[in-house]
């Protein structure tokens, strides 16, 4: 009878303690190892044969079905509308649902991710684009664990993906004010940095229906400094973005007409500044956001906004993440099926009573807002 080959065996052959072996084996990485020491570890077990053993589970009791949704902010109600798509439909499934909230800190997000190899949902779920410096990590969780990710269309990923095109979604916010005959323009932003491709593309959008249009020069762009998203979001975080940066606007006396938050909670920010300013709107300035949250659609704000359907997007991520999970369970062959799934909604604008005609476009205006 072939002797079993044990942790032991393959340090010697490795050439490191057993403990690392067993670390580097049960994929226990609040350790730090080299890239080499774990490819020695790997290549011994392999060429000794191991084969890990089997999990005791005590009798009776039943594991839970749980997926892992990771956030970057729930003080944003547009992440909170895909947890409901998601969850809505994972309840329908019998799962449950375990959210890390990342709070766009690269630590957590590292921590939680390498949770994943010991925690083994059936499912993670992603409602943002992962940090580029962890898509190789999530990568790698996708071969074992069905991984779907709400992101931003055109970055290059090799995992399932809900996509959402952020550029045509600024290229509607900017048709509308052109159409009422706003020239010259805000546009206010959370940081625009590399690590947020997707707030980038929603403004790369807009400016192009400027540039069109031969008036870029009279877009202004007002981001947030990158310091904001080193820190932990407070609920007000987006809403002061927006409340401040068009403060400082009004400050530079620009001639601007109109003013568009990046987001649903950037807008009401604006809204409240121009209200403390005395400001009218839409008669003397319209706002716009993006996102159509359940505040915007409340009687008083009436924002003008852009509905992409946040919470199908959520619904469709879990489906995909059932279909993966269905052809781990019921395998067609032998061989192990490696599908894409890409889903995209049509984004439609949603006037209200937050924009009008530009003053000197000479077209009737709206009444404006107390």
């Amino acid at each position: 009878m072939k002797k079993k080959v044990t942790s032991t065996d393959i340090a010697k052959a490795a050439g490191v303690s057993q403990s690392t072996v067993s670390m580097v084996l049960n994929k226990k990485y609040n350790v730090s190892f080299s890239r080499e020491t774990i490819d020695k570890v790997e290549h011994a077990a392999k060429e000794l044969g191991y084969v890990p053993p089997k999990r005791k589970t005590k009798k009776g009791v039943k594991k839970e079905k749980l997926l892992v949704v990771f956030c970057s902010n729930l003080t944003n109600p547009y992440y909170v509308m895909l947890l409901q798509g998601i969850e809505l439909r994972a309840k329908e499934q019998g799962f449950g649902l375990f959210v890390c909230n990342t709070q766009r800190d690269l630590r957590m997000e590292e921590r939680y991710l390498k949770m994943m190899w010991e925690l083994r949902p059936l499912g993670i779920i992603y409602t943002c684009n992962p940090s580029h410096c962890f898509m190789e990590l999530v990568t790698e969780l996708a071969q074992k664990i069905p991984v779907a990710i709400v992101n931003n269309q055109n970055e290059k990923m090799d995992v399932d993906a809900v996509e959402l095109d952020n550029s045509k979604l600024g290229r509607i916010m900017a048709k509308h004010l052109l159409d009422l005959g706003h020239r010259r323009v805000a546009y206010i932003a959370p940081p625009l940095t590399a690590r947020q491709k997707q707030r980038s593309k929603r403004v790369e959008g807009f400016l192009k229906e400027y540039e069109k249009a031969g008036l870029k020069a009279n877009v202004i762009i007002k981001a947030a400094k990158e310091e904001i998203d080193l820190n932990v979001a407070h609920i007000d975080s987006e809403y002061k973005i927006g409340f401040d940066l068009t403060q400082e606007l009004l400050k530079e006396r620009s001639g601007i007409t109109a003013i568009v938050g990046l987001n649903d909670m950037i807008a009401f920010g604006i809204l409240d500044a121009l209200h403390e300013a005395k400001l009218r709107v839409p008669s003397d300035m319209s706002v716009m956001g993006c996102d159509n949250t359940l505040f915007a659609r409340m009687h008083k704000v009436d924002l003008t906004t852009i509905e992409h359907f946040v919470i199908f997007k959520g619904r469709d991520a879990c489906d995909i993440i059932m279909k993966k999970i269905a052809s781990h369970t019921s395998p067609y062959s032998d061989i192990e099926p490696i599908s894409t799934y890409h889903v995209e909604y049509e984004p439609q604008l949603i006037v209200r009573g937050t924009t009008g005609y530009a003053k000197e476009s000479g077209k009737r205006e709206k009444k404006g807002k107390n």
